[in-house]
């Protein structure tokens, strides 16, 4: 393949500078077009700061990743929606995007499927009172809280949870809810990696049920649950084109190295040279860069695991109202979860299941239509109502596993100049990536 000529575009010159830019000279490269990218390189321009965003991919958006189907449906193979924060409303006027959001009803009930039926989860006393989720006894052993002892760093989040408010507490609600979103084990999940906010919490309340109850009643208050009409991919590929001048899409970096004290970022377009590198892309693929200038921390990134999802996209006519539901890991189900974008976001039909996590590895040998099969029979045994498979997802690296492998982030020792802003080292979800951006910018600002 012929060698392709370095694209040289002239930018603005950040204040106080002193020196040219052209594109291939920024004072910040960022490495990756995910959300947590797109959103820094929002922030940076806000902020009259320079800078070059490198995606390996033709198309932005990382693990968002939405496919538009026919009827109004949309496959969405990563997040199927956000809350929509502060820095989320910031990213969708920026995108031009407002008259286009789907705004979900935050009351709607969750549900854990346990024992052969769906049993609301409370969010409220007066749920927590009638709900059959958790029997009497469970009930009164979680009250108990308070008479027990601290929750420890170093201990599982599984043997915290079980310690402070039961095992059918545990069981019932924690385990399904908890570990079925990250599609890990909690007995595998360190607290201090897994849930720092539980200490957090501890530390600033003394027991955890009290604050643990009004979060629950304050998530009910938070922002509303949101996505974007024809999917949330609209997002960061608007963000892509406002910033076509600093975003290059199919220009992977294939490493950096230090040049005095700058960094030089290589691509098959041409060496980008820039004060501060930004990572935001997953352990391994920052691992592979790091081992020029940060060989400790690159071999420790090596280190993390991660959990393979496989996301099926049906339609029924099941015509449940609610968020879905969670499978308590005790049914013979390899369903994890189903979210109801039927209800959710009138996407009239559209459920989406999600099978695979830590307890299933296998998923990513099998053959779509196979999962696409077991994800529409067990629906049907859950919803009694069958179910249509319209698209199959699979990826072998599409959680964080968040398991006793994040210990190696204790090792990690980057050189001056160099960030991670990732969902492996901070907190997850699209608003916390756009909130740790925000955090970045100001920093490199």
């Amino acid at each position: 393949m012929p060698e392709r000529a370095a694209r040289r575009v002239t930018v603005p010159v950040a204040a106080g500078t002193g020196r040219e830019r052209d594109g291939n000279d920024a004072d910040v490269a960022v490495v990756g077009a995910g959300i947590t990218g797109l959103a820094l390189t929002h922030a940076l321009a806000e902020r009259d700061v320079t800078s070059v965003t490198l995606e390996a991919a033709d198309e932005a958006g990382g693990v968002i990743d939405s496919k538009p189907l026919d009827d109004g449906l949309v496959a969405e193979r990563g997040p199927n929606r956000v809350r929509l924060t502060d820095g989320i409303e910031r990213l969708v006027d920026a995108a031009g995007l407002r008259e286009d959001l789907l705004v979900a009803d935050d009351d709607l009930p969750l549900y854990v499927y346990a024992g052969g039926s769906l049993r609301e989860v409370p969010f409220d006393l007066p749920t927590f009172l009638r709900t059959d989720l958790l029997p009497w006894y469970a009930k009164f052993r979680v009250l108990a809280e308070p008479l027990t002892g601290d929750v420890r760093p170093d201990e599982s989040v599984g043997h915290a949870v079980r310690r402070s408010f039961g095992r059918t507490a545990y069981r019932n609600l924690v385990e399904p809810i908890y570990g079925g979103t990250y599609g890990s084990d909690p007995d595998r999940m360190p607290v201090k990696h897994a849930l720092p906010a539980l200490l957090r919490m501890q530390g600033e309340h003394g027991r955890l049920l009290r604050p643990l109850l009004q979060r629950a009643i304050a998530d009910r208050e938070a922002p509303p649950p949101v996505s974007i009409t024809g999917g949330l991919q609209r997002l960061p590929d608007a963000l892509a084109a406002r910033y076509a001048d600093r975003v290059r899409l199919g220009t992977p970096a294939t490493g950096i190295e230090r040049a005095g004290e700058r960094y030089v970022v290589s691509t098959p377009d041409g060496p980008v040279t820039a004060d501060e590198v930004v990572l935001t892309v997953p352990a391994p693929a920052a691992a592979d860069l790091l081992g020029g200038v940060a060989p400790t921390s690159a071999a420790a990134l090596g280190e993390l695991t991660y959990n393979p999802l496989a996301v099926v996209t049906m339609y029924s006519d099941a015509r449940r109202e609610g968020f879905g539901y969670q499978v308590r890991r005790t049914e013979s189900l390899r369903t994890l979860g189903v979210s109801w974008h039927h209800s959710l976001f009138g996407r009239t039909g559209q459920y989406t299941a999600y099978l695979g996590g830590m307890e299933d590895e296998k998923i990513v040998e099998m053959a779509p239509e196979d999962v696409g099969e077991i994800a529409a029979d067990e629906f049907e045994a859950v919803m009694d109502a069958a179910a249509h498979v319209r698209d199959v997802s699979i990826d072998r690296h599409a959680l964080p596993a968040y398991d006793e492998s994040w210990a190696a982030l204790d090792r990690l020792d980057l050189p001056d100049g160099i960030t991670l802003a990732t969902n492996y080292t901070a907190r997850v979800g699209v608003p916390g990536r756009v909130r740790e951006a925000e955090c970045v910018a100001d920093d490199l600002a």
